[in-house]
């Protein structure tokens, strides 16, 4: 028999992160999460994302044994303020058993039914700087510390309980070895003169901290046009800030700013932190922060996290001066192997930037909707 019981305190948290240690003991391509960095970001008292949202978390039990864990979430912003009735849900695991991912999936439906919502999709975080997607493709392939692993069983639960595929990411990489550098050396330097921009390099945190708001908000107006964007708000700037910026190379942060040192490009790039947190299996102590301090410096394969352009100066050319900058970097740092996120698939702007490095699609991923609450929703038409 599955019991499914909701947590709330900070043992149980973590008795919610732990679940995957177990489930993916024996992967050598999962890449297990920091355990108290992970009960932080679901911790109702340290994440600002509570502010506008509500989670509730779940564990399965199975001859008093956990089997199987969910998070229910609301983004109240999504909700009420676009207009957009959809029950999230995210950290969703579960040995090979329908039984008990369905009765996950039945807590999250009837959370979302109480708050008259009218669909389910998932796995997805809180927001756009969260994980997302159930890995469809890629298996074998190392992960990052950016996004989830799963068992190639859980796309059959998704569609054996009656889900479709909502959206599609691909990840891809490409070496250094295949950057052509002609295709932006020049190109940034006409770029600059014609549009009167300069690009912004640091080798200390500090010098990039009184750019970050900016930098926020730049990456609200970049991806407000997107149908699953959600803004970031300014308390979990201030939280995204302590959490991420202090955690990244400073010289993998550029800038590019307009004639009146207005922030109109950013990027962002992390060494790879992944056989690091594989290696210290989820615990800074006693040594674990040492190996990580250790891959932050000598790690020769990176990271793309984020890239924002004003919409005013996209198709203008500025990921030239972005990439010139990045190569000048990498060069010097003698990075070999270069990992893009989940993008999704028909984001075909963000597809076009990447052109010139001949990358090779690696993994995809998707996320799963349904409607159990009426038959008309934008699942199903």
């Amino acid at each position: 028999m599955i019991t499914v019981k909701e947590i709330h305190s900070k043992k149980e948290l973590k008795a919610f992160v732990k679940f995957s240690f177990k489930l993916y003991k024996d992967s050598e391509s999962w890449v297990p999460p920091i355990i108290n960095e992970e009960v932080r970001v679901l911790d109702k008292n340290e994440n600002p994302v509570f502010d506008d949202a509500d989670g509730r978390f779940f564990l399965a039990y199975k001859d008093s044994e956990i089997v199987g864990r969910v998070a229910a979430l609301i983004n109240w912003i999504e909700v009420k303020v676009q207009g957009i009735k959809k029950m999230r849900f995210g950290w969703f695991d579960f040995i090979d058993d329908k039984a008990v991912s369905e009765a996950l999936l039945n807590k999250v439906s009837k959370i979302g039914k109480t708050h008259h919502l009218e669909y389910m999709e998932g796995p997805v975080g809180f927001s756009n700087l969260d994980k997302v997607g159930v890995l469809t493709e890629g298996y074998d392939k190392v992960g990052t510390m950016v996004t989830w692993y799963n068992h190639p069983y859980y796309v059959n639960h998704f569609l054996t309980h009656g889900f479709k595929a909502e959206k599609e990411y691909i990840e891809s990489q490409f070496s250094y070895n295949d950057i052509k550098s002609e295709t932006f050396v020049k190109a940034s330097t006409l770029i600059k003169k014609r549009y009167q921009v300069k690009s912004i390099n640091f080798t200390k945190t500090k010098d990039v901290m009184p750019f970050a708001d900016a930098m926020f908000d730049l990456f609200n107006k970049t991806y407000a046009s997107l149908s699953s964007f959600v803004e970031i708000t300014d308390i979990q700037k201030e939280y995204f800030k302590k959490k991420f910026i202090s955690f990244i190379n400073p010289e993998y942060i550029k800038f590019v700013l307009d004639k009146n040192d207005k922030m109109i490009a950013f990027a962002i790039v992390m060494p790879s932190f992944s056989r690091a947190l594989q290696d210290i299996n989820g615990k800074l102590f006693p040594f674990g922060f040492m190996k990580l301090l250790k891959a932050k410096k000598e790690s020769k394969e990176v990271t793309f996290y984020l890239i924002g352009i004003d919409p005013y100066y996209q198709n203008k050319g500025i990921t030239a001066v972005i990439f010139d900058e990045y190569y000048k970097t990498f060069t010097e740092k003698g990075i070999e192997n270069c990992i893009r996120t989940p993008e999704l698939a028909n984001n075909t702007a963000i597809q076009q930037i990447w052109k010139h490095f001949n990358p090779k699609v690696t993994k995809r991923r998707k996320t799963f909707g349904a409607c159990p609450y009426q038959r008309d929703c934008r699942i199903h038409r």
